[in-house]
């Protein structure tokens, strides 16, 4: 099977570039958007319209095989490269990506998206969300020319032997931090909310009580609205740095905050996502491996989950091997080519640490069911719910593209033995 064309088109993603160093520095809101000046490097103001670009692979039997070229919400920040904008990056995939591609012969997912993955130009690597969404085009483009889902081809190719099953999801709430989770009770969210806890002093308090409250708010309301006892999610909070802002990076202080918003948090499990953030992979590094051991030393079992400075699969390999976190944030669009994705999460898995594959409420629907096969091939331990902030669209997504997957490979000898049947009455009639 070969390609033989490509045609790209610009695209929204599901949420908004932000510039989390201008956010982080207090910017205020005024109404969606935020007052001030942007702070990193090519944002014309502090929050901007998302984009994307489709990268659509033009199959030789005429399917189309298609992936999402996306960035991170908060680009530029946090090691990141910058800003993603479709104008400025369509005519690289033109000039560079697209002879590569067409009069291709498809062969394996693994052999061409490190080739895609460790291209250069001049030198340098491709920006992440182009590695991103052609690597995602060229799964999609072996599963059609295999004629399996794109889950079962990264089984294969990776030999996970994991037996597919649905994968815990993980909602964001936004900003509507109340009225999103009663929709992830609801809907039977297994992670939530996310919560958006991004400034001291209008989320998490000076003190860290503003945080507090809304931990025992969650609980109560957990347990007023679910419609059974074995409902228990995971209680899933980022925090974006705060709690070392507001404790002035004081480590018995912290650890004994996060204490306090264990017990408050009882009997749900916590995880709290960031909750330093030095600026500096190393300095990261550091921090969150000194809080987790102090916590372990002090009996509590919050766990922490890494993020900002844990972004290539070089840094995860890093944050694993030190023992920084009990579960990294597998940023997926930060990995560029999604193969690194896969090795992210099975490199998490096996030496023991929690495996998240994640992304950012800026991708766009087709990134987010890429993604989700991913998960599923390589037993993550949970997966976002995304595109967009909160559990509307990015959930249905999710949910729904794992419950295709897990139907169509679960049915796979049925589905064959269909199409052999058919072929027959085909031949059948053409000899007729």
């Amino acid at each position: 099977m070969k390609i033989v064309d490509v045609l790209i088109s610009a695209g929204r993603t599901g949420f908004f570039f932000d510039d989390q160093r201008a956010i982080k520095k207090g910017a205020p809101h005024d109404g969606f958007v935020y007052i001030g000046e942007p702070v990193t490097e090519g944002f014309k103001t502090i929050r901007m319209a998302g984009e994307s670009i489709s990268v659509m692979l033009i199959l030789e039997d005429g399917q189309i095989a298609f992936g999402d070229c996306a960035a991170v919400q908060y680009s530029g920040a946090g090691g990141r490269d910058p800003l993603f904008l479709a104008e400025e990056f369509i005519p690289v995939i033109e000039k560079y990506i697209s002879p590569k591609l067409i009069g291709r012969e498809i062969t394996t997912f693994k052999e061409m998206a490190q080739e895609i993955d460790n291209m250069e130009i001049a030198g340098k690597r491709l920006h992440t969300a182009i590695r991103y969404g052609v690597t995602q085009a060229i799964l999609d483009a072996v599963a059609k020319a295999r004629k399996v889902t794109m889950a079962e081809v990264i089984r294969d190719e990776y030999n996970t032997g994991v037996e597919f099953k649905k994968i815990p999801i993980f909602t964001q709430s936004g900003d509507d931090r109340y009225i999103n989770v009663d929709k992830m009770i609801l809907k039977g969210a297994d992670v939530l909310p996310h919560g958006l806890i991004n400034n001291v002093k209008e989320k998490l308090g000076e003190k860290g009580e503003l945080l507090k409250g809304y931990v025992a708010w969650l609980k109560d309301r957990i347990l007023k609205l679910r419609t059974s006892q074995g409902y228990n999610p995971i209680l899933h909070i980022d925090v974006y740095g705060t709690i070392g802002i507001a404790f002035n990076m004081d480590y018995e202080k912290m650890a004994n905050y996060l204490g306090e918003l264990e017990e408050i948090a009882k009997p749900f499990k916590l995880r709290i996502e960031g909750p330093v953030d030095v600026e500096n992979r190393e300095g990261q590094l550091e921090a969150l491996k000194k809080l987790r051991n102090l916590l372990k030393q002090k009996g509590i079992r919050v766990e922490i989950v890494a993020d900002e400075w844990c972004n290539t699969l070089e840094d995860i390999k890093l944050f694993v091997d030190e023992g920084a976190a009990d579960m990294i944030q597998i940023k997926t669009p930060d990995l560029g080519g999604i193969n690194n994705v896969a090795e992210a999460i099975l490199y998490c898995k096996k030496h023991g640490i929690g495996a998240y594959c994640g992304g950012t409420c800026n991708e766009t629907d087709r990134s987010a069911q890429v993604l989700t096969n991913i998960a599923i091939a390589c037993n993550a331990d949970q997966c976002l719910a995304k595109p967009g902030m909160g559990v509307d669209e990015g959930f249905m997504i999710v949910y729904n593209e794992m419950q295709r997957v897990l139907t169509l490979s679960k049915n796979r000898e049925r589905i064959n033995e269909a199409i052999i049947n058919s072929n027959k009455v085909n031949t059948m009639g053409g000899v007729l």
